[in-house]
């Protein structure tokens, strides 16, 4: 994901994970990225993918992000998994 404010022309681009790369891991912590995280894929490339599902998933010091979604153009559908150690 991309941090916010790196790019001069998009200065609101981008999800703010960044922010809670170092939060202690909670369900409210599961909770926020997952609203961020559908809420920045929404926003920036909601014309481009449909967003079928945001799943957040905590297990022995490991966040993984799950995001299933379909590009709108081609119909493909795929599943992107992103993962932190703690």
């Amino acid at each position: 994901m991309h941090r916010r404010q790196r790019s001069a022309q998009r200065p609101t681009f981008g999800s703010g994970l960044l922010q809670l790369a170092f939060a202690p891991n909670s369900d409210q912590l599961a909770a926020t990225l997952q609203m961020l995280v559908q809420g920045g894929l929404q926003s920036w490339l909601g014309d481009l993918i449909e967003v079928a599902a945001v799943t957040i998933d905590q297990e022995e010091g490991t966040l993984t992000i799950s995001v299933s979604y379909t590009v709108r153009g081609t119909g493909q559908s795929t599943t992107a998994t992103f993962a932190q150690l703690s």
